[in-house]
């Protein structure tokens, strides 16, 4: 996460950020989901992080018994259980780098390539999950998600 504008956030609702590193083991995660429930905050965004999955004691949002819900990057984690995802589309990107790639083996210097940005950003939306955390998403969310787990 990037500490200005979560701290700036955090302010606008009259909450305190409370960072925490996650090197992706489920035992910083029990930790980060108690400093959450101590703390009164009831939402946690999860970054991309090496090794970081959903692990199946982790699934429908439970988050150890602590019902503490998370916005995960990749549409697949939803679907793997978490409560929501919002992030690039892979099937975009990954074929991007591809050619990337292609272009600096066949001698461009990566200095001469494009910054690109991705263009497509998916929402998914886990229903089973967000009952178990006991929230009631919007049908207007509902609406504007790629994707919705029953």
């Amino acid at each position: 996460m990037i500490p200005q504008p979560c701290e700036q956030t955090a302010t606008r609702h009259d909450q305190t950020r409370q960072p925490s590193a996650s090197d992706g083991s489920w035992d910083r995660e029990d930790a980060i989901a108690d400093n959450l429930s101590r703390s009164g905050l009831g939402d946690n965004a999860a970054r991309p992080a090496a090794g970081f999955n959903i692990d199946s004691h982790q699934k429908q949002g439970d988050e150890n018994g602590h019902r503490v819900p998370a916005v995960y990057p990749f549409r697949f984690m939803a679907r793997e259980g978490g409560l929501v995802s919002y992030g690039v589309d892979l099937g975009e990107t990954f074929p991007r780098a591809a050619e990337y790639i292609d272009r600096i083996l066949k001698g461009t210097r990566p200095a001469d390539l494009p910054v690109q940005a991705p263009t497509n950003f998916e929402l998914a939306i886990n229903l089973k999950t967000a009952k178990v955390v006991g929230l009631d998403v919007p049908p207007t969310l509902l609406a504007r998600a790629d994707e919705v787990m029953e």
